[in-house]
């Protein structure tokens, strides 16, 4: 058994090294290939870490299977899928192997120069945390399948991995790393070879800031560790974080190089040479007191040291700001870097920065700092394939939901590519395996206060949606996962919709559960696009369509195995019209079938059911038009506050007490 995708088949995946993260990595593999049959080997030179290695991934797997993370099924083939061992043998003609064992040049070349001979047609990536690929795999016999991919602290649960290629690294490899990646859970980020890369040197300095600050007596380690929670919004402060890595001795070198490769305000201080002991750090429920003057210095100089950093490795090239703001949040859990300098006030970042740099000798102050506007932080993505543009919604933590940020961006990108002579087509899809967009973001709709607000966002939204429409292009929606509210209301805009084959859940409008009722278009779109009868009930009762049911509605054209934006790329190119949607009135039929709504609200339904025979008895535009008054007017009752506050109360997992007004 195998697993295929991206032009490559995996059936054996291998990890060299059973010490901190590798069973941790071997876990996030179990997980997700073993399903698919694919082996995962781990091997280490010590019996007493494959030992440890294979009794920490059952834990782990025991635990997950306990608290309903795993079926019991996934759970038994992900331990059966997994093989400890000493010996190199089961390695040989592995498709994929992550080096884990050690931050040694030796060891690593070592390992290497033995993977190569084995696997020869694999590619080998190392879990560095540091070194650069080129220096790792200096001599390789085929550099062209060699490349680092970081993990970060818990391997199996961190959902970031740095992808660096080298300069030898093939190009296919790559991208397939990358694509792979994401198929599997993560979150990839492309990072250009650097030592220590883009996100080490951000962990790494801001505990050096907070020794520092300790080594000074400015508060205690476990007061800076407080304050960096509260003024980082740090899941643990920088103190607790390095115990729990076991990164101190780590972090010692990297440290010392910082110092020359970076920038000299990195060094190793006095407290941190030839530490072995845990860092002091508060206990779970340990109360920790810091007087309003202490907390404001700390606050500051972190604040400063972080913007500094950030600063500093966006203007160094290897990344840019779409990716380090979501690989900072997700793999250090803290407060992203941009928005919370936008939040503050660029100039006032930029001058905590400057300050501290006047203080701290050999602290740069990044030239991106110097801008005085807000920074434009990119959540949708356009790449072209040739001359199809390929436009990608990135929002993972919110299942790629829709606010006024990621519609004000699809309209402008659409825009743009209605504008480029060399583009054809495009393809319009969401990032990861789970949703293609969720809907429109909850904190968005919550934050609506009137009928007339309410109806401003529904045109609001209405306007990019109409962006995709009209951008005089085909426009293919490749449904990477669910589509519910304004996802599938985006995906209703689009020339031809297909999705990932057997989805069972592919697209809905549960808007009537949350007490309102949709907003960008779907009340117009769905009855021209699966049929007046069908769209009635799917539209009022809320309720989720899989892949094939949708299929059979036309609400897509087909299911697709394997890579479904390549997939969506070549229907594109052979998509002769921009847009199929009939825009004329529609015939409203004299008599509708009878819909069970309870426990809905009777109130909202009321609107809906006017919103759709009133709306498409109109033209679409008009039919959108009157779509958006109708939404205002769904915000403007009882309901749609009781339906919000059940959300976010219970997830939907109850029906919100609807009163009907």
């Amino acid at each position: 058994m195998s697993w295929t995708g991206f032009g490559r088949t995996l059936r054996t995946v291998g990890v060299v090294g059973s010490g901190q993260i590798g069973p941790d990595i071997a876990l996030h593999f179990a997980k997700s290939l073993a399903p698919a049959g694919v082996r995962v080997v781990v091997q280490d030179i010590a019996p007493a870490a494959i030992e440890s290695g294979r009794a920490k991934l059952r834990k782990k797997v025991e635990k997950g299977a306990e608290t309903g993370a795993f079926k019991p099924d996934l759970a038994k083939a992900m331990i059966d899928a997994v093989l400890f061992t000493t010996d190199l043998a089961p390695l040989r003609g592995a498709d994929l192997v992550v080096e884990a064992a050690s931050e040694d040049l030796f060891i690593k070349r070592k390992i290497f120069a033995d993977l190569s001979e084995r696997c020869p047609e694999a590619i080998l990536t190392s879990n560095s945390s540091h070194l650069e690929p080129e220096v790792i795999f200096d001599g390789a016999k085929r550099p062209g399948r060699t490349l680092v991919t970081h993990y970060f602290f818990p391997a199996e649960r961190n959902l970031l991995v740095e992808v660096v290629p080298g300069q030898d690294t093939d190009a296919t490899v790559t991208d397939f790393c990358m694509k792979f990646y994401e198929a599997v859970g993560k979150i990839p980020i492309r990072v250009g070879s650097r030592y220590g890369y883009a996100i080490d040197p951000i962990f790494e300095g801001l505990f050096l800031a907070a020794l520092l600050l300790a080594e000074q007596g400015a508060a205690s380690h476990k007061q800076i560790d407080f304050v960096a929670q509260k003024a980082l919004g740090l899941g643990v402060g920088p103190f607790t974080a390095m115990n729990l890595t076991g990164g101190t001795a780590l972090t010692r070198v990297g440290l010392e190089h910082y110092h020359e490769r970076i920038m000299p305000w990195f060094r190793v201080p006095p407290s941190l040479k030839d530490r072995t002991d845990p860092w002091p750090a508060a206990g779970r429920d340990e109360k920790v007191e810091v007087d309003p003057a202490t907390f404001e210095k700390v606050a500051r100089r972190l604040q400063a040291v972080y913007f500094g950093l950030v600063g500093e490795i966006l203007d160094a090239g290897i990344t840019n700001v779409a990716d380090l703001e979501l690989g900072v949040e997700t793999a250090l859990v803290m407060n992203a870097p941009f928005r919370m300098m936008n939040s503050l006030g660029t100039k006032e970042a930029l001058r905590l920065v400057e300050e501290f740099a006047a203080a701290n000798g050999g602290f740069k102050v990044a030239a991106c700092l110097r801008v005085p506007e807000p920074f434009a932080i990119p959540c949708v993505l356009r790449r072209d394939a040739g001359d199809v543009a390929v436009v990608t919604i990135r929002r993972p933590k919110t299942l790629n939901a829709l606010d006024r940020d990621v519609y004000h961006q699809l309209r402008r990108t659409f825009e743009e590519i209605a504008k480029d002579p060399k583009v054809v087509a495009a393809v319009l899809t969401g990032f990861g395996t789970k949703a293609f967009v969720s809907g429109a973001d909850i904190q968005m709709l919550a934050a609506v206060k009137s009928p007339e607000e309410g109806a401003a966002l529904s045109w609001e939204s209405q306007t990019a949606v109409m962006a995709v429409e009209n951008c005089g292009k085909p426009v293919v929606c490749a449904l990477n996962g669910l589509a519910l509210g304004g996802g599938s209301e985006l995906a209703m805009a689009c020339t031809v919709r297909i999705a990932k084959a057997g989805l069972p859940v592919c697209f809905g409008q549960p808007e009537p559960k949350l007490g309102i009722i949709p907003g960008s278009g779907g009340t117009q779109r769905l009855p021209r696009i699966v049929g007046f009868e069908r769209a009635w009930e799917i539209l009022r009762t809320g309720r989720t369509v899989s892949a094939e049911e949708a299929e059979k509605l036309g609400y897509i054209s087909d299911q697709v195995e394997g890579d479904i934006v390549e997939a969506a790329i070549d229907i594109a190119r052979h998509l002769k019209t921009p847009s199929t949607i009939e825009r004329g009135p529609l015939r409203v039929p004299e008599k509708l079938p009878a819909i069970e709504i309870a426990p809905l609200s009777r109130k909202v339904d009321e609107i809906l059911r006017r919103a759709i025979l009133e709306g498409c008895a109109r033209d679409l535009d008009a039919g959108l038009w009157f779509e958006s008054r109708c939404f205002g007017e769904a915000c403007g009752t009882k309901d749609m506050r009781i339906g919000l506050e059940n959300f976010f109360r219970t997830q939907l997992r109850s029906p919100a007490p609807f009163v009907h007004a």
